[in-house]
């Protein structure tokens, strides 16, 4: 009789069983977010975390991609999506301590996007450039396009907690046989491969340095004719030492640029020489307001539509054809021209396809505007041009390398387990507590431009 009850009493109890499960999912508040330490710890076995409440920004196929393109490169990229809900206190800083690794850290909240990283793999103006070059895009082409330019400019390594692939046991003796013998038979023919994509890559880079060799002729002979035109001699009335020590260093960057030139053997080779003249240009500048009895000029990048114009003294709103609005530094001239509604007088230079300004022109001239602009400002200076999507490549680092910023591969540690050691500057602000989505920049933390 007992068993006839339990047995009758079986499915009411898995009735009374089920309803408690549902009554708990759909109670309210009853899915609960991943806590900041789920998200580090999640983070720590792989660049990307899509948040379950979130997942309708990001497909899984897309997120695995980003997180084999990070692997791939073997940086330090961490990227995060949530919902616009997720609470924003402290975020970058919390995430950042809890996952306790040095650097770069992106986060999709909702429909807002934002970026902090330790300073030792990428500086805080280069992070504001990329953050708003990929604003008002949609979450995939966002992340696919931030993760790209970031790859390209970022220093620092993987985390070793990635690891590698999985896999079994281990190979048996026959598979390592049979390997051995299809590599030992393919090895001669991967050498020859190898040995011919060298070559041609040395011809390409040297027929870049020939076509880039012509436009830095002109830039160190336009300097040397505005040492002319300047007409300065040391010993002349009114020419105190500060004045001379300007005219000396605006000699030295001539004489640099020229000897670096002379020693190029590619188009990364070139960046030493626009610094120097940029350098120079700057000196001249100044040495112009001391005997004019004007004020120094604050040091400002070259004008952006040509740098032989010489230091900007503005930034105006400028819209390359097909690209989105930007601020560029201008010179006093270009900036007359674009508030009359005219075009500024632009820098073009021979290409394939006839005479383009230097942002079409080609990825050699990457270097060759990083030397006057520097890795800070570049990428969001270029941001839409041929030339800045080229630059946002892992493939265009390979080549020519990250020698247009400001930042090379040599003394990065990111990736490194840091734990809470880091400098809480480096990841203040963002999302309402500070940052710049709620007011525009909170203190000169991401707010529209660069």
């Amino acid at each position: 009789m007992k068993a006839v009850l339990r047995t009758r009493s079986l499915p009411a109890l898995l009735l009374a069983a089920l309803a408690l499960v549902v009554a708990t999912v759909l109670a309210p508040g009853a899915t609960a977010v991943t806590s900041v330490s789920g998200i580090a710890q999640a983070l720590r076995k792989s660049p990307v975390h899509v948040e379950p409440a979130a997942s309708g920004q990001l497909s899984r196929a897309d997120a695995d991609g980003l997180a084999k393109r990070i692997k791939g490169a073997g940086k330090p990229l961490f990227i995060t999506v949530l919902p616009a809900d997720y609470p924003t206190a402290n975020l970058f800083s919390d995430l950042r301590t809890a996952t306790g690794i040095t650097g770069l850290y992106a986060i999709r909240l909702g429909d807002r996007f934002d970026a902090r990283a330790d300073s030792s793999v990428l500086s805080r103006t280069a992070v504001r450039n990329l953050v708003a070059s990929v604003q008002g895009e949609d979450a995939r082409t966002q992340l696919a396009d931030f993760t790209d330019r970031a790859l390209a400019n970022m220093g620092g390594r993987a985390p070793a907690s990635w690891g590698g692939p999985s896999g079994g046991t281990g190979a048996s003796s026959t598979v390592l046989i049979t390997a051995g013998v299809v590599l030992v038979a393919g090895g001669a023919g991967a050498y020859t491969l190898v040995r011919r994509g060298r070559r041609r890559r040395a011809e390409e880079q040297r027929a870049a340095l020939d076509r880039l060799r012509v436009v830095v002729d002109e830039d160190i002979t336009a300097f040397g004719e505005e040492l002319d035109r300047l007409d300065f001699h040391p010993a002349e009335p009114g020419a105190d030492d500060a004045m001379r020590a300007d005219y000396e260093r605006a000699l030295d960057a001539y004489d640099r640029a020229k000897q670096y030139m002379a020693g190029a053997r590619g188009p990364e080779d070139v960046r030493p020489v626009t610094e120097a003249l940029e350098d120079g240009r700057f000196s001249l500048a100044r040495l112009a307001a001391r005997r004019e009895g004007r004020p120094l000029p604050e040091r400002r990048p070259p004008c952006f539509f040509d740098p032989r114009h010489g230091p900007s003294v503005t930034d105006a709103a400028w819209t390359p054809p097909g690209g989105s609005l930007r601020e560029v530094p201008v010179c006093a001239a270009d900036a007359t021209r674009l508030a009359d509604g005219r075009d500024p007088v632009i820098r073009e230079v021979d290409t394939d396809q006839g005479r383009r300004p230097y942002w079409d022109a080609g990825p050699a001239y990457g270097p060759w505007a990083g030397g006057y602009f520097g890795g800070g400002l570049l990428p969001g200076l270029l941001a839409g041009t041929l030339l800045g999507s080229l630059m946002s490549t892992p493939s265009y680092a390979s080549d020519y390398g990250t020698g247009y910023g400001d930042f090379g591969a040599d003394g990065y540690q990111g990736g490194d387990v840091s734990g809470a050691d880091f400098d809480p500057g480096d990841f203040s602000g963002g999302f309402g507590d500070g940052g710049g989505f709620d007011g525009g920049g909170g203190g000169g933390d991401f707010g529209g431009g660069f």
